[in-house]
């Protein structure tokens, strides 16, 4: 499978790069600035700027499979970075997963009272772009990954995807690893869960 990662550099999207590597499929990193990050020089990854506040320029993606979205707010990013990237990847005629945040748009209250005292606390303004950036990609026909609260660790051997309908919502905050999420977005690519739209990432290792 020929697979595209927006957001290549980032500590989600790197993960993704690696796993999808081992797994033997080709990978297309889209980035901001391709001399740059973890991607540069490496002769089994083809990279392509993709600047998302620069639409116009954006690379053309028909020849990948997939494009897997862990595009983030980094630091400096002013407001509309996710919404810009959602926006683009609406327009790409191609499947898309976008990881979003568990607590944000249709998945408010999901992580339980505590974690979403949590989210407003640490995340606050962000949840809004956040929401609006997944209603865009949900119009657009992506399927939408609403993470827990993500920490450094190993691969689950329990992980799975979870429509959000079936979630059951935790007494205590939820959380899984980025390395757990990277895998469980490319579990999706790989087989698709039918007829979801938004899917929680679960495990811990």
């Amino acid at each position: 499978m020929r697979i595209a990662v927006l957001g290549a550099t980032g500590r989600v999207g790197r993960l993704i790069v690696e796993q999808a590597l081992r797994r033997g499929h080709e990978v297309v990193a889209l980035v901001r600035r391709p001399q740059t990050g973890a991607v540069h020089g490496r002769p089994d990854v083809e990279v392509r700027r993709a600047d998302v506040t620069a639409p116009a320029a954006f690379p053309d993606l028909t020849d990948v499979d997939v494009v897997l979205s862990a595009l983030g707010i980094g630091k400096g990013d002013g407001p509309g970075a996710l919404v810009a990237g959602a926006r683009v990847l609406a327009e790409v005629p191609v499947r898309t997963l976008w990881l979003g945040a568990l607590g944000s748009g249709r998945s408010v209250g999901a992580g339980g009272g505590i974690y979403q005292c949590i989210m407003k606390a640490f995340v606050g303004e962000e949840l809004t772009e956040k929401a609006a950036a997944d209603a865009i990609a949900l119009d657009g026909g992506a399927t939408v990954f609403h993470a827990p609260d993500l920490w450094t660790g190993g691969v689950s051997t329990g992980r799975r995807n979870i429509p959000l309908e079936e979630y059951a919502k935790p007494l205590l905050p939820p959380h899984a690893s980025r390395a757990t999420v990277a895998a469980l977005m490319l579990d999706e690519a790989e087989r698709p869960t039918r007829g979801a739209r938004i899917l929680v990432p679960v495990g811990r290792v």
